[in-house]
């Protein structure tokens, strides 16, 4: 039977979500937390991967089983077997066939930047002293949503089979202290989303413009665009599944 797992972690401890030889990992996290209380092989597939330091809100991975779980009572076990900064939110029956990578329809992602020296937001968000033109970051991410193919915001060498990706939405808000952009689309490319968000902090200060950011994308070179901010800011806030994937009172 195949299952989806819904769950969320800070990713302040790990080096991302995939499995390192030499370091420590959500996903051996939870693969070894999974075996050990159900005494069996669990191997997961995640929505995606997250680079060393970025958090989820919401990420999903599939797994087997051949033995019926109890939902609930798995949920609750299993994050009492898990640390502080890892808890599961759910699991569902799924068909058979279900991939949690390749059947996701979207994701969403969020960075978050404040402004002022804040002790509480010192690990989960990007401090940026000097004032940003907001708006000016809003007209950028409006061109961004006329281009599909975003290989100067990809990190170098990736093995990658194409660039396209297809955003629906890119925007800059103000929400209380913090400065949130939220971004989705159906894919995205390794670094991209911290690459995008380095590009479009250089117009809102003032060291590019709009027509620049269309330029840069044209380009194809990641040279040309700014610097990733840190990973610290960044969270998978949401992905989106056909709900026909989902088996009744899954």
């Amino acid at each position: 039977m195949r299952y989806f797992i819904e769950f969320a972690y800070d990713g302040k401890a790990y080096h991302g979500w995939q499995r390192q030889p030499d370091a420590r990992s959500v996903q051996q996290t939870m693969e070894e937390a999974m075996s050990t209380l159900w005494r069996a092989d669990i191997r997961l597939v995640g929505a995606g991967r997250t680079d060393a330091g970025v958090h989820a809100r919401q990420l999903f991975a599939h797994f087997d089983m051949e033995q019926p779980l109890e939902k609930d009572e798995a949920v609750r076990r299993l994050n009492a077997f898990l640390p502080e900064d890892i808890s599961v939110e759910a699991i569902y029956k799924v068909v058979p066939n279900a991939h949690a990578r390749f059947d996701a329809l979207e994701r969403t992602y969020e960075y978050v930047v404040v402004q002022k020296k804040d002790p509480f937001m010192h690990d989960w968000a990007h401090l940026i002293h000097l004032p940003l033109d907001l708006e000016a970051m809003n007209h950028a991410c409006a061109e961004l949503l006329k281009h599909t193919d975003f290989e100067c915001f990809s990190k170098s060498n990736t093995d990658v089979k194409t660039y396209v990706c297809h955003l629906k939405e890119a925007h800059w808000s103000r929400e209380g202290a913090r400065l949130v952009f939220r971004i989705t689309a159906d894919r995205f490319l390794r670094n991209m989303v911290r690459a995008i968000v380095g590009t479009l902090l250089d117009v809102g200060l003032g060291k590019s413009d709009v027509e620049n950011v269309n330029s840069i994308i044209k380009s194809r070179d990641r040279g040309e665009a700014g610097v990733s901010v840190p990973a610290k800011g960044l969270y998978l806030t949401k992905i989106l599944y056909p709900e026909s994937l989902f088996q009744p009172h899954g």
